[in-house]
């Protein structure tokens, strides 16, 4: 290439954190085909590029990496995913918790996915029949790289998936089936395929809490739920061999199990290591002080058992919504689960009106042993919408006690009375902002963990990159802004074994800049809700934090600008890529 010929793109005088970790500096950073072409100290000129954009004041970082989506139905209804890109998400990874759309068919994918997720199977069910042509790793990249992609995309194959398809659901989701041995066999050659194919590992489940969707297996578990660990073995010597990755939950119900994963990654001086990175390290009200635990625990397996395991960690409160008792908290106690397991609104009425059902619901309310992550507290559950404006703004708890009632009762007839049309909030984890820090500082941490793409109507995390930065960003910040960017960039890059992260030359082109005194002054908790028009205008909720994020720069294109989308976002335009992990090239 002709040294004289233009730039693509020029950023001048930005103040650049380049995702190592090193020291911030103001440069111009220029771009080439969709790479960085020249980091510059001193300016360059403006004539020598196509499109210029001035950063003089601005932080330019890495575009940010989202460990822990589960877009995989949104990808194939919206493939912009224009909330994560709009706060800087350059990367995505899909495939978690067992969940991938690479192997099933599309009723048996709709179904494992749509109930735990909290997506309408009205609409993923006909829109995997629909376009759903492949059943392995390499059909399902080729559907990837023919999509208008926002971000770039690394997936996972999903253990429930690759069980379904090889044991057929009704087997992969009975305890008493377990896989032949030609049906191992199947899995691993599936398995060591994908990684050849350039996926990242594999994702399992082992928390019995999520349910699987449809008429044929309703309420069962996820299929990875029922693998022994002889199964989850087999799988996982194959990943330690190829170098790839287990992501998985722990048995929340007995979270001794996490102990397992431990002695999984570890190496014990006479075997090659498994990275591995389980949900989540948060301070959960549920369980004050688990945290401590857990990431002392893990520091001791890392440091002195040779393992290299993960906690992925949110940098902000858990703050969850719920429209009535639609929501995955109440899958954790079985009068919860009942009324889960009925569609029809007529029916739930009918169980939450009966004596013995109540009798049975406030006992395990009340009970507080056990697995859980909800609190179970509706003194600390606030009415956000309600037809009767009169109880909005107040806990369920106080509107018992203005009725004289127990509040599981008044809970129950709020749901009677208005479905889902109670709208109403809890605060389950990280509510305290100096164990926040803490975990956020962790060696046994790797920042994520957004849920993205799941959970419309419950949760939205889509911004926890900006929330990441605010808090190193403030008077008294929790870490240099230096190590926040690495944290959410240049550290997750390198332990994925992903192109991305980094801004170095002859890097990737994924930037993002930032307006450093919008993102002190924003309310990075405050609610929004937006239309989502592939899902028939389900009101999903959001995060708005206008006027931040200036710019999202994709391989080397402009894709958000402004708080506004590019034309042709998730449409007509291709921004982002597959990644395969590093060692695959990319074709």
């Amino acid at each position: 290439m002709a040294m004289h010929e233009p730039y693509d793109l020029l950023i001048r005088r930005a103040t650049l954190f380049d995702g190592t970790g090193s020291a911030r500096h103001v440069a111009d950073v220029a771009v080439r085909d969709g790479r960085i072409a020249t980091i510059s100290a001193e300016p360059l000129p403006v004539d020598s590029a196509k499109r210029v954009i001035e950063a003089d004041g601005l932080w330019l970082t890495p575009g940010i990496i989202d460990i822990h989506t589960h877009y995989d139905a949104e990808l194939l209804l919206a493939p912009g995913l224009q909330e994560s890109v709009r706060h800087g998400v350059t990367t995505c990874m899909v495939g978690s918790c067992s969940i991938s759309m690479i192997y099933c068919d599309a009723e048996d994918a709709s179904d494992i996915f749509t109930r735990v997720e909290s997506i309408p199977r009205e609409f993923v069910l006909p829109a995997l029949r629909r376009i759903k042509t492949w059943n392995d790793a390499s059909g399902y990249i080729a559907h990837l790289k023919s999509l208008p992609l926002g971000p770039n995309i690394a997936s996972y194959m999903g253990h429930s998936d690759l069980r379904t398809a090889v044991m057929g659901l009704a087997r992969a989701v009975d305890p008493k089936e377990k896989p032949t041995e030609a049906e191992m066999q199947a899995m691993e050659r599936h398995l060591n395929e994908g990684i050849d194919q350039g996926l990242l590992g594999l994702s399992g489940m082992t928390n019995p809490w999520d349910k699987v969707d449809g008429d044929r297996y309703r309420s069962a578990a996820l299929p990875s739920v029922y693998a022994h660990w002889r199964e989850y073995r087999r799988l996982h010597r194959l990943l330690r061999r190829r170098g790839a990755i287990l992501q998985s939950a722990p048995n929340l119900n007995n979270p001794i199990n996490a102990v397992f994963y431990l002695f999984t990654s570890a190496g014990l001086a006479m075997r090659r290591s498994l990275k591995t990175t389980l949900i989540t390290l948060m301070d959960v009200k549920a369980r004050p002080g688990l945290d401590r635990i857990v990431s002392a625990g893990t520091g001791f397996f890392n440091r002195w058992l040779g393992a290299n395991f993960r906690w992925q960690a949110l940098p902000q409160p858990f703050q969850v919504y719920a429209d009535g008792i639609d929501f995955i908290i109440f899958e954790e106690f079985p009068a919860g689960e009942a009324a889960l397991h009925l569609k029809r609104d007529f029916d739930r009425n009918k169980l939450f009106a009966d004596p013995d059902y109540r009798a049975r619901f406030k006992a395990e309310y009340q009970r507080k042993w056990g697995g859980r992550v909800w609190h179970r507290d509706f003194g600390d559950a606030h009415v956000i919408a309600c037809p009767d404006a009169s109880l909005v703004g107040k806990t369920v708890k106080q509107i018992a006690d203005e009725r004289g009632e127990h509040e599981v009762n008044t809970f129950l007839d709020l749901v009677i009375d208005y479905g889902r049309s109670l709208r109403w909030s809890t605060l389950i984890a990280n509510h305290n902002p100096a164990r926040v820090a803490a975990n956020l500082n962790k060696d046994c941490a790797i920042i994520g963990f957004s849920d993205a793409g799941a959970h419309l109507r419950n949760m939205a995390f889509y911004n926890f990159g900006i929330c990441m930065l605010q808090l190193a960003a403030q008077d008294r910040p929790i870490m240099t802004p230096e190590k926040a960017v690495w944290r959410l960039t240049g550290e997750i890059a390198d332990w994925y074994g992903i192109d991305a992260g980094k801004i170095l030359q002859g890097a990737r082109a994924d930037m993002v800049l930032i307006d450093p005194d919008a993102l002190r002054a924003a309310d990075v908790g405050e609610y929004a809700e937006a239309r989502f028009d592939e899902l028939g205008g389900l009101l999903r909720v959001v995060n708005r934090n206008d006027g931040v994020v200036k710019t999202v720069i994709i391989n080397g294109n402009l894709a958000f600008e402004n708080d506004q989308p590019a034309s042709g976002l998730g449409t007509a335009s291709v921004f982002g890529r597959f990644l395969p992990r590093t060692g695959h090239a990319q074709q």
